[in-house]
């Protein structure tokens, strides 16, 4: 099995934290989006994994470090990593063709900005399976529409009158990925573009056309990572499911507590020291930070910063920010907001 992560994209919303981080790369409870994203496909799949295919923007963005980072996490699941770069935004389409030495067999395709929570088998009668997740507002989503043998037989892009609450989540499984490829190399030779893009769904409405079975594959937890306001929503969700899972260490050892508690669920890295302070609940913060004589909750603090007479709720911060609540002189760069 190969899994196919389009992640070219520089994550507009979630600014400031992806002008200096790629979105995939910011970490949710401790570890990057993308990461987990992959991990948790693979403990879905429940199968050996072969390869896993980025496919990345130009290296200026996605350098040398995340390059070696997703290596290792291919590694990690003893899988090759195959690198390959969408040289112009032209879309879910064009950024899967530009994966195309990798579009053969079984292979799971997944864009790496959301993160889920799901434990089911892959119908072995479907063609493809696509992930979906009941919504109460479908007006406001792409849906599948079903046939009465709960085949998938159209897609729906926010539609006005309704379909079916399933939401199409950005995850899909074929069964031959390259019956995929030859469908989206007809999108790429007829020119057919939406808003400047070609689209995954043509390819897979050409399959559909052709007789091909599709099913649904519903998840428990959909949880995206598209703003901030979304992100520390899911850095929440995933602190509880990863305390009450109890299967990951999420307060390394080597924090410092110093005349301070510790609200549970909550990651903390590696070489952090809080003072004088209060964290969680539901606080990832990262390595080697200080938090003195603070208050943090419902917040999400990257790597190498210090916190200090603040009290934080909703907060996400970068790397290596210096912030005193008690400032009186500040140097604040593009995008920044304070409320």
């Amino acid at each position: 099995m190969k899994i196919i992560v389009p992640m070219a994209g520089r994550g507009s919303r979630l600014r400031p934290h992806s002008l200096t981080v790629p979105k995939p790369l910011i970490p949710v409870a401790g570890q990057p989006i993308v990461h987990r994203l992959v991990k948790d496909i693979a403990k879905v799949l429940k199968q050996p994994i072969t390869e896993v295919a980025f496919v990345l923007g130009d290296s200026a963005w996605f350098g040398d470090d995340v390059v070696e980072s997703l290596k290792e996490l291919a590694q990690g699941l003893g899988a090759k990593a195959s690198i390959y770069r969408q040289d112009q935004p032209l879309g879910t389409g064009h950024a899967i063709m530009s994966a195309k030495p990798s579009l053969s067999g079984p292979a799971v395709i997944a864009y790496a900005d959301t993160l889920i929570r799901a434990d089911f088998d892959l119908d072995p009668e479907a063609d493809s399976v696509i992930w979906t997740k009941r919504v109460d507002n479908p007006e406001a989503y792409g849906v599948v529409k079903l046939n009465d043998n709960n085949e998938i037989v159209e897609l729906v892009e926010k539609p006005e009158t309704f379909v079916s609450d399933q939401a199409v989540i950005g995850i899909y499984y074929f069964k031959d990925v390259a019956v995929l490829k030859d469908k989206l190399q007809e999108v790429l030779d007829e020119n057919l573009m939406h808003g400047g893009e070609y689209q995954i769904n043509d390819g897979i409405k050409k399959m559909m056309a052709e007789g091909r079975i599709f099913k649904t594959g519903t998840v428990d937890e959909w949880m995206d990572c598209g703003n901030k306001h979304v992100t520390l929503e899911t850095n929440a969700k995933m602190l509880g499911f990863l305390s009450a899972d109890n299967e990951e260490q999420l307060v390394h050892d080597s924090v410092v507590i110093d005349n301070s508690t510790i609200i549970e669920p909550c990651f903390i890295g590696e070489g952090t020291v809080l003072r004088n302070t209060s964290v969680g609940p539901y606080v990832s913060i990262g390595k080697n930070c200080t938090i003195q004589d603070s208050s943090v909750k419902n917040s999400l603090i990257q790597n190498q910063t210090t916190i200090k007479n603040a009290t934080l709720d909703e907060a996400m911060i970068g790397n290596f920010v210096k912030y005193d609540g008690s400032f009186a002189k500040i140097s604040i760069g593009d995008y920044s907001v304070l409320e």
